[in-house]
């Protein structure tokens, strides 16, 4: 199997502009994902970007970038052009592609490898990641992605919204009576099945959640999940990378 990593990664974040050159210990955001990933995928690894900023921070501590369209809607659409060119570069063909987010600079190596791990599966066509809400987040938070699983760990559905609905249960204990997982946005796709999704129109359902995942659940593409009980530290704002820096403060992160 031949794995491709790919770390999306835009300059224009409205919460936090220039947010993958975000400085954590003297290196860029960016250069701790790529570092990570690379580390468990190898060679080659790519940060896929629209922005020259981004691609000569990448260059300046001897990454690999490639340059993409700016009318991208999603990272998943950035990573199938960025293949294309992976493959007319090395002229390789990849069986997997895997599609980091480049705002996760401390993404624990054991979650890389878990989605890795699912395609020791022949029949996993996309793979993502999903974790048990702690007793101390929010349910409720629509920008806290909710998903639900069949008995055999694929998806079932998306939801920003709780998901299942507990009848006749007061809402202040649902989480209390049933452990809710959360998404974690690290997806890998079979190289081929990448294609096919990025063609795909806009789903009702995707439209109506603004969850690109639920296009593929619509369209018949299965999505296998692995539970990770790893800490997860996105960072969307410059609130939260203050929060991360306050976590940890030296170099080791691990």
């Amino acid at each position: 199997m031949k794995y491709l990593a790919l770390i999306p990664a835009r300059y224009a974040s409205t919460r936090f502009p220039g947010k993958p050159l975000a400085d954590i210990h003297g290196k860029p955001m960016i250069q701790r994902v790529y570092e990570r990933c690379r580390g468990v995928f190898g060679e080659p690894c790519y940060v896929a970007t629209d922005d020259s900023r981004i691609e000569q921070a990448v260059a300046a501590f001897g990454g690999k970038a490639i340059m993409t369209s700016t009318a991208h809607r999603s990272g998943t659409d950035r990573c199938a052009e960025a293949l294309d060119t992976a493959e007319r570069l090395t002229g390789e063909r990849f069986d997997v592609v895997v599609n980091i987010q480049g705002d996760e600079p401390f993404i624990a190596v054991e979650q890389l490898e878990q989605i890795r791990r699912c395609f020791d599966d022949p029949a996993t066509r996309i793979a993502t990641l999903v974790k048990p809400f702690g007793p101390d987040e929010d349910i409720l938070n629509p920008n806290s992605p909710k998903v639900v699983l069949s008995t055999t760990g694929d998806a079932l559905y998306f939801s920003r919204s709780p998901i299942p609905f507990l009848r006749g249960v007061p809402r202040e204990e649902w989480q209390a009576r049933h452990t809710y997982l959360k998404h974690i946005g690290l997806y890998a796709y079979r190289s081929d099945v990448l294609r096919e999704i990025t063609r795909l129109a806009p789903s009702t359902l995707e439209q109506a959640e603004s969850l690109e995942q639920l296009r593929w659940i619509e369209n018949g593409y299965p999505i296998r999940t692995a539970v990770t009980h790893a800490e997860t530290h996105a960072i969307d704002t410059p609130e939260d990378l203050q929060r991360v820096l306050d976590l940890f403060p030296t170099e080791d992160t691990k």
